[in-house]
């Protein structure tokens, strides 16, 4: 955990590796969801040179709805088992519910990353109980609404005030603010401009004293901007990466590790 914690808080940008065990998630969805599969993907994830990995049993793609809880357990649990058996490097639990949370920890992972801010009854408590450190996201909706009519008078401002409040919240919880970071929540209940605005601002977000992840791997603004098909934005995906690393990001999540990793190491050979 200290070795995690170090790193979170160090010089050196962390790629994070997505392990998605679910049958519908907007780039992935199937691929990995028998265990076998997953659990190979995420070695090959670690091979690839990923420093994290993050596997989650929920899509989160606009307009999808929750799995319920035994049917999520049964999704991430068995693979974070295995994997953490089999890897070194960290795993996180991509999740909202206290309950996973829990078993997740349980199994090996060692950071819990919520989309929904620790905000589900009983994880603020959950994730305090647990000691590790917690990643917070700002979508201002349940998945199947986000996408609609999302509208705000200032993003960066309004993201920013969300995600210090939750930090705060976490504080008085008993979650240490070192175990915090921080993420904007690219694509969740956000237009493309939204989502321009914030990369552009994201040093606002280092500001709040939390590391920051990053998470614009193969999302639709990146369709949007390139017209490409989900399959066919690994360069726009990789090239995001580089741009929020460049502007303060600690952690990018990425699908494509290798190539990520590759751009990363041009980028700090430039000093």
């Amino acid at each position: 955990m200290t070795d995690l914690l170090r790193r979170l808080h160090g010089p050196d940008p962390l790629v994070c590796g997505i392990l998605n065990v679910t049958p519908d998630s907007f780039s992935d969805g199937g691929a990995f969801g028998d265990r076998a599969a997953a659990v190979a993907h995420g070695l090959r994830l670690v091979a690839e040179g990923a420093d994290l990995v993050d596997v989650g049993g929920e899509s989160t793609r606009p307009g999808s709805r929750s799995p319920g809880v035994a049917e999520e357990l049964d999704r991430v649990v068995p693979v974070i088992e295995e994997l953490a058996a089999r890897i070194s490097v960290p795993i996180s639990v991509d999740t909202s519910r206290p309950e996973v949370m829990a078993a997740a920890v349980r199994a090996g992972a060692t950071v819990i990353n919520d989309v929904r801010a620790l905000g589900n009854p009983g994880a603020l408590e959950a994730a305090a109980r647990l000691r590790v450190p917690v990643c917070l996201t700002h979508m201002p909706k349940p998945p199947h609404l986000m996408q609609r009519d999302p509208s705000y008078v200032d993003v960066v401002g309004e993201v920013r005030e969300f995600l210090l409040e939750r930090t705060d919240a976490c504080a008085r919880a008993g979650i240490p603010r070192e175990y915090v970071i921080v993420d904007p929540g690219f694509g969740f209940g956000k237009t493309l401009d939204h989502n321009l605005a914030l990369l552009g601002s994201l040093r606002a977000f280092t500001e709040l004293g939390a590391p920051v992840m990053v998470g614009l791997s193969r999302k639709a603004m990146l369709g949007r901007i390139t017209g490409r098909p989900v399959d066919r934005r690994q360069a726009a995906s990789v090239t995001a990466a580089v741009l929020a690393v460049q502007r303060g990001a600690q952690v990018v999540r990425v699908h494509d590790v290798a190539a990520t990793v590759d751009a990363l190491a041009i980028l700090d050979a430039l000093g």
